[in-house]
């Protein structure tokens, strides 16, 4: 299908739905959002009734009115048959990174994914089928161990040093030999987002030992006002982009995670190719029809909503941070995360999650599950509507 095609078949759509439009309304969240009844992961860890799910990074938000208007039109349109990619889309993603970051992102790096950054990550480690092990930090989101556990493929944690400003990424050599290096970029489970200085050391840290630095991205358009996302494809030497995979996706963004895509940023030609035979190999291939409904509008007319819902996030981690004080670990420049020690709050190390479930009916992550790093550590989610944190925070009185 062509440019063109695609063009007169989204306007066909938007006709086919002007009459049942409504006013655009004011974004707000500070009104209560019930998810009963969805099937919602996060809720489901909820113990028991009354208990506040705090654990799952999924915000407890409505998303973009964009995105459910979309689905309305295209569900309505009746055929739902097999799709090809949107041309189109790869421009797109170029769009949202010069608007949203100022950076210069090659169309033809672009690949359009039909499954989530978890599943887009563990076909390319299929793809690179790595001898050597991986190295990723720790404490660092669960999912990198899980994949190469799967996978069967050795892994080594390194320590984040800590200082009284945050983590920072590890310094010196990597070890020799390494496959690849993978970091959440902002980090999981701090919301830090890394110093370029950082991030570019550490990607050449990675080419000197033969490796290719992913980075998983699906919290950077998360950045709180006031910081700004490094994009690790655009922010290292231009002779080091062949060595650099960049994973994003919608999904924590927009807050549509249950409906997989992402994208990834592949600068080596024979790289994409390869990952692209990848994707075949499992039936897959780039598009898809919801995919590309929700990508398409939450990339197009999802700005101003998240402009709004940033400004609602600061405010929130402010309120927690200020009540927190010295149990943050790391104070959140991004995302909705917030990494804690247990001991600081007076709960035991090593039953830290029971003891806040107990005491205060809160269900958090527990830090063990993020590495040996994060051992004595909690993550919460302060993605909530307004009433809810301030019952979130009348409950950690209770500490």
């Amino acid at each position: 299908m062509t440019d063109d095609s695609f063009q007169r078949t989204d306007n066909r759509l938007r006709n086919l739905s002007a009459v049942h439009r409504s006013p655009e309304p004011a974004f707000t969240f500070d009104t209560p959002f019930d998810r009963t009844g969805t099937g919602s992961s996060k809720w489901a860890r909820a113990e028991a009734p009354g208990v506040i799910p705090l654990g799952l990074a999924d915000m407890d938000l409505p998303g973009p009115p964009a995105v459910a208007e979309a689905l309305e039109r295209r569900t309505r349109h009746g055929a739902y048959g097999y799709t090809v990619c949107d041309p189109a889309g790869r421009s797109q993603v170029a769009d949202w990174y010069r608007a949203r970051h100022g950076v210069a992102v090659d169309p033809d790096w672009v690949l359009l994914l039909p499954c989530g950054p978890r599943t887009a990550l563990r076909l390319l480690l299929d793809t690179l089928r790595p001898q050597a092990p991986v190295l990723f930090p720790t404490p660092e989101w669960a999912g990198f161990a899980q994949l190469c556990r799967a996978a069967g493929i050795a892994h080594r944690e390194l320590p984040l040093p800590l200082g009284p400003d945050g983590y920072h990424l590890p310094d010196g050599p990597l070890p020799s030999p390494t496959a690849a290096v993978l970091l959440s970029s902002p980090h999981n489970p701090s919301a830090r987002v890394w110093p370029t200085a950082e991030l570019r050391a550490l990607a050449e840290r990675a080419a000197e030992a033969d490796a290719l630095l992913v980075s998983d991205e699906v919290h950077g358009d998360l950045t709180h006002p006031g910081h700004t996302h490094p994009v690790a494809v655009t922010t290292v030497d231009p002779a080091l982009r062949h060595r650099v995979v960049t994973l994003n996706s919608v999904g924590k963004t927009f807050n549509c995670s249950g409906i997989p895509s992402s994208f990834a940023l592949v600068p080596d030609p024979a790289l994409r190719a390869r990952f692209t035979d990848t994707l075949a190999g499992y039936g897959l291939w780039e598009g898809g029809l919801l995919e590309q409904t929700v990508q398409h509008a939450a990339l197009r007319e999802g700005g101003p909503w998240l402009d709004a819902l940033l400004l609602h996030l600061a405010a929130a981690r402010t309120r927690l941070t200020g009540r927190l004080g010295p149990a943050v670990r790391s104070a959140p420049q991004a995302s909705y995360l917030l990494w804690l020690d247990a001991a600081a709050l007076g709960l035991p190390p090593g039953a830290a999650r029971r003891a806040l479930l107990e005491r205060c009916a809160l269900e958090a992550s527990d830090g063990a599950d993020f590495g040996p790093g994060g051992t004595g550590s909690l993550r919460l989610n302060y993605a909530l509507p307004g009433p809810v944190l301030d019952a979130v925070l009348a409950r950690l009185e209770r500490l």
